[in-house]
């Protein structure tokens, strides 16, 4: 009589942090590299170093690994805008601040703002639930208060006669245009302009020094 034959259950692998830690570590640079929507769950794997398998083990998707990997660079980057108000200081001084948060910032996970108007064009209800994991409110509540602010600043400069009056939507508007595109467009940047890498990093210098000073010069009396 053949001796029978015991299977020995198997175990689950069990999770380390330095493996989550190299996956992250790899969706991001995937990101950078594709864009979230042209990232491949092989993709980020080989840049990992583990197998497909081990990503879907502790993450279970693409789109969780994304969401992941939003949430911690969104919070980093609403952490360091969230400083920037102080009503104490100059239009320019808060201007000056809050570009050089946001560029030092997303410099380090430049897919982030794409990332962003790609969610809220295809989910805008999602987008409010990952502001809400973020920030403990949705994405209108933010803007109210940022506005009101803005609006103040800007009703001060005004009267000291500093600035013409402008809407404080406008003036958000294109203070935000105008620091998100090279992010947004860097492929084409990158192309238009023959800039490589340490070229890029360098407009980025320069953009933070003369941003805040052309946008007080456009509304100068």
């Amino acid at each position: 009589m053949a001796a029978r034959r015991i299977r020995t259950p198997i175990r689950p692998v069990q999770k380390d942090e330095d493996t989550e830690t190299r996956i992250l570590e790899g969706a991001r640079r995937v990101f950078i590299r594709y864009g979230t929507a042209g990232a491949r769950v092989q993709d980020i794997a080989a840049e990992s170093g583990v197998n497909q398998a081990l990503v879907h083990y502790y993450f279970g998707s693409k789109e969780a690994l994304a969401e992941r990997v939003f949430l911690e660079s969104a919070g980093r980057l609403l952490h360091a805008i969230a400083e920037v108000p102080d009503p104490d200081a100059s239009l320019e001084q808060l201007l000056e601040r809050f570009v050089a948060r946001y560029i030092e910032t997303v410099r380090q996970t430049p897919f982030l703002p794409a990332y962003v108007l790609a969610e809220a064009h295809q989910s805008p209800d999602r987008l409010d639930l990952l502001m809400k994991k973020v920030a403990g409110t949705v994405a209108h509540e933010q803007a109210g208060k940022l506005l009101a602010f803005v609006s103040a600043q800007l009703a001060q400069a005004v009267a000291r006669g500093e600035l013409r009056p402008i809407s404080p939507v406008q003036f958000l508007v294109n203070l935000l245009a105008l620091v998100v595109f090279p992010f947004v467009a860097r492929p084409m940047l990158v192309a238009g302009l023959r800039f490589d890498d340490a070229a890029f990093e360098a407009f980025l210098d320069e953009r933070q020094r003369e941003l805040p000073r052309f946008i007080l010069n456009a509304m100068r009396p």
